[in-house]
Parts: C-alpha cells; sequence; structure tokens
C-alpha cells in the first residue's frame, strides 16, 4: 500500500512519522516486539543500513513484528521488502530484552549468509552497503553494536 506513494513523498514524510511513533511510544508505554538480522556474506563482511528517518546512524536491518507473525517470518519480510534479499537458511542468535523509546521491546536476532547484494528502493532504506567486521562504519547506532558483540559471542561457543 505504501508503495504506491511516490518515493520522494514517502521519504519527506517517514522522519514525521517516526517522530510521531516515537512519541506515541512514549507516551503509551506499549511494549514492543522486533527483529534484528545480521546479513553477511561468505567473505564474513557485515550488511549495514541508513535508514531515511532516525539519527542516520548505520544499524542493522530488521524491524517490527507483526501481531501473531513468527519472528523469523518478520525478519525475511523485512530483508525481503527493504533489501530484495531472500536467505535461504536463517539462525537465531538470541532474544534481548530492553527499552526503546521509552517502552519494554523484545528483540529476536536472528543471523543470514547471503551471495547477492541487496537492491534498496530508497524510502525506508537510504543506503545499504557490506563492511569488513574490523573496519565498521560511523556513525554505528548503540544497538548495532551491542547485536554484533551478541552475535560473535554466540560464534565463538
Amino acid at each position: 500500500m505504501l508503495h504506491l506513494i511516490p518515493a520522494p513523498l514517502h521519504r519527506a514524510l517517514l522522519p514525521l512519522a517516526h517522530r510521531l511513533r516515537r512519541r506515541w511510544r512514549q507516551w503509551r508505554k506499549v511494549p514492543l516486539a522486533g527483529c534484528s538480522v545480521i546479513v553477511t556474506r561468505i567473505d564474513g563482511a557485515v550488511l549495514l543500513v541508513r535508514h531515511s528517518y532516525g539519527s542516520g546512524h548505520w544499524s542493522l536491518p530488521g524491524g517490527g513484528i507483526g501481531r501473531g507473525e513468527p519472528p523469523e517470518a518478520s525478519a525475511r519480510r523485512e530483508l525481503h521488502e527493504e533489501l530484495g534479499l531472500e536467505p535461504y537458511r536463517m539462525a537465531l542468535v538470541g532474544v534481548l530484552e530492553e527499552t526503546v523509546s521509552g517502552s519494554f521491546h523484545t528483540a529476536h536476532l536472528f543471523h543470514c549468509v547471503v551471495d547477492r547484494e541487496p537492491v534498496i528502493d530508497r524510502r525506508e532504506v537510504i543506503e545499504a552497503r557490506f563492511f569488513p567486521t574490523h573496519s565498521l562504519p560511523e556513525p554505528l547506532s548503540a544497538i548495532t553494536r551491542r547485536r554484533l558483540e551478541m552475535w560473535r559471542g554466540s560464534q565463538q561457543r
């Protein structure tokens, strides 16, 4: 439905919608559920995105989990909608309990490997690039740093 809105208008409205959603969460304190996906290539490079709204920091792809939607299905949907990626297999890295915008948030963290480059529509995601894990870009969001550390820790087990 949102793809019926011209991309430049959609991109212009997203920052306002993001601010309003953030205020709503702070006021209502509604529990949230979301997913983040650590997408890597065979060479180990990690995919990071920058959104057309929010802080402008580099972050992991992901988004909200719909009511009744399984977390992995949500992660797959987000990768398809935002990046045109269809991973073959996804692994759950872990589940984090945190506070986002003043609301309790349950985040499901997944990992997958892809063999192609992302394709963005420049609406929600304005940039998506793979980076070597030893040379991540700045500014990198604090949430992304914590999630990457959790993933690295899970690989060492």
